[in-house]
């Protein structure tokens, strides 16, 4: 039985998450081997960034279910440059091939030690969190039971006694596998928190989903609004693409962002040097994939609001919205987000968006009414096992213990939200 020291475990990475089990006995002819494939018997994952990119790339195709903060440009991109999220780890899971064939890259799942995700120092492993709100692992649509049983092998061959999975969509492919893959080993996953998030059904009609969420009442008091908001200048809607017009639509935006409350409370990307890199590599390299656009509503030369999209497969994400608020009278970013509705409604490339919002947005709730369960998930990796229940009991403690501040985050959040109308 592999025992961590939890006043001996300081501030590790996941290889450390055991430091006299198997991770702690990788070679150095190992870590060369890392680089590519793992060799066989490797017990420590490999460094996210060593990841061949091709094999990522392709497997994102492939992948059963869509997340675009797993793509490798996003990833990588937060891995060199986002605040507290280097030194990441991947979990992998290859094909099997003949002699003298290449194999494939049939699963991946970002991960941290438990320590670094949750500041608890007991021997599991985390999903990583790529800046996105969203860590489903990428599957192999075509052998997703078979990568699902060997991340969760290479778990164990790291030292972790359980997997967390954070920020996932519990309806979703990726952990209907899962439960497969738990059932055969006579093992269940257990859901350590769940909230509900809004999204959009882009297969419908725009302005009949629009009518039935927002009330015809409220649609022509917007329409007013945006017929004030042209006396600033005409009213455009835009959507950078092409990687060029998306990195100088991103200034635009973080220019947005920063100027306003989350600039005042000193969360914008833009005030931090890491997170401002990470974002102009990320959204440039995923949009020379087509994976990231940039809408922007100007009224005349000015940009009164931006928000910045990641697309992946049929799904698409609002990852962030910025404003100028010396509009807000006029709903910025509810007339952005209308724009948007449609934008993706008329894309049959779509089929739905992920808002990533907090549970009960003011903004977001009442304008996409559907809804997807978003959870955190500890997949056990051993039968019988006791560490298993005090993880879960160190997990459910800690959201006990954080609730009464995100409840608190949340109200003020709300309230800046409500008074600048975005």
């Amino acid at each position: 039985m592999v025992f961590v020291n939890p006043l001996r475990m300081g501030k590790r990475d996941v290889t450390e998450i055991a430091a006299s089990g198997p991770v702690a006995r990788a070679t150095r002819r190992d870590a060369i081997a890392l680089r590519g494939r793992p060799s066989p018997g490797t017990t420590a994952p490999l460094a996210l960034a060593s990841v061949a990119i091709d094999g990522w790339r392709a497997l994102a195709e492939r992948a059963v279910e869509p997340n675009g903060f797993y793509l490798p440009g996003w990833a990588l991109a937060a891995e060199a440059f986002a605040r507290g999220r280097n030194r990441q780890s991947a979990l992998t899971a290859w094909s099997d091939a003949p002699e003298g064939e290449t194999s494939q890259l049939i699963g991946l799942l970002p991960v941290v030690s438990l320590w670094r995700a949750a500041r608890i120092p007991l021997p599991a492993l985390a999903s990583a969190d790529a800046y996105g709100t969203l860590c489903t692992p990428l599957l192999d649509r075509d052998s997703a039971l078979d990568a699902v049983q060997e991340l969760m092998r290479q778990a164990r061959r790291a030292g972790a006694r359980a997997l967390i999975l954070r920020d996932v969509a519990l309806d979703g492919a990726a952990m209907k596998i899962f439960g497969h893959a738990l059932a055969a080993d006579g093992l269940r996953a257990a859901v350590l928190q769940s909230h509900p998030r809004a999204c959009l059904d882009a297969t419908r009609e725009p302005e009949e989903l629009l009518r039935g969420a927002l009330g015809a009442k409220k649609l022509k008091e917007l329409r007013r609004q945006r017929h004030r908001l042209a006396d600033h200048g005409e009213v455009r809607f835009e959507v950078a693409r092409a990687a060029d017009e998306v990195a100088r639509a991103l200034e635009i935006f973080l220019t947005l962002e920063a100027g306003g409350w989350k600039g005042g409370r000193g969360t914008a990307l833009l005030q931090h040097a890491g997170d401002a890199a990470f974002i102009r590599r990320a959204a440039v390299a995923l949009a020379e994939q087509g994976g990231c656009e940039i809408a922007l509503l100007r009224a005349g030369a000015a940009p009164v609001a931006a928000a910045i999209l990641v697309r992946h497969q049929d799904r698409a994400f609002y990852f962030k919205l910025g404003v100028d608020e010396r509009f807000a009278r006029f709903s910025p970013g509810v007339q952005l987000t209308l724009d948007i509705t449609r934008h993706f409604c008329a894309d049959p490339a779509i089929a739905l968006v992920d808002s990533l919002a907090a549970p009960d947005h003011p903004m977001i709730d009442p304008i996409w009414r559907g809804r997807l369960a978003i959870g955190d998930v500890m997949i056990p990796l051993r039968r019988n096992d006791p560490a298993v229940a005090l993880i879960q009991a160190a997990m459910m403690l800690r959201q006990r213990l954080r609730a009464p501040a995100r409840r608190a985050v949340h109200l003020v959040r709300k309230f800046k939200q409500l008074r600048t109308k975005s």
